[in-house]
């Protein structure tokens, strides 16, 4: 069975919250960060896609199983993009989103996807 990556759409998963995300966005990311690198989340490997304000919360790169991603532009193309990259490798992808749109393109690229529930069930949110 190929590798699983997690490739998460942060955006989707911090909003799916009302718990006042829009006021800190680079707080918003810190925590979800954080609880990702102590979760039982399936997959040898999290792709965390950080957009906007958010980008100020966590520096992209690399810590333990979890790695940040900066979109450059919209957050959107880049979650596609590190979706196909790994498809495209051979591993298996699961990604994170409530987004329609993004979630009928990302199935185009040979990804399952759930959405943010999915996640906050395993970070208990």
């Amino acid at each position: 069975m190929a590798a699983l990556t997690v490739v998460i759409d942060a955006a989707n998963v911090v909003g799916a919250k009302a718990d006042g995300w829009w006021k800190d966005r680079a707080g918003a990311a810190v925590r979800l960060h954080e609880a990702l690198l102590v979760a039982d989340v399936p997959g040898e490997e999290i792709v965390l896609v950080l957009e906007g304000g958010a980008k100020a919360g966590v520096k992209p790169g690399k810590d333990a199983h979890v790695r940040v991603v900066h979109a450059p532009k919209d957050g959107d193309s880049t979650i596609l993009a590190e979706a196909r990259k790994r498809v495209e490798k051979g591993r298996r992808v699961l990604a994170v989103t409530a987004d329609r749109a993004l979630g009928a393109n990302l199935h185009g690229v040979g990804a399952d996807v759930v959405g943010p529930t999915w996640l906050l069930d395993r970070l208990g949110s």
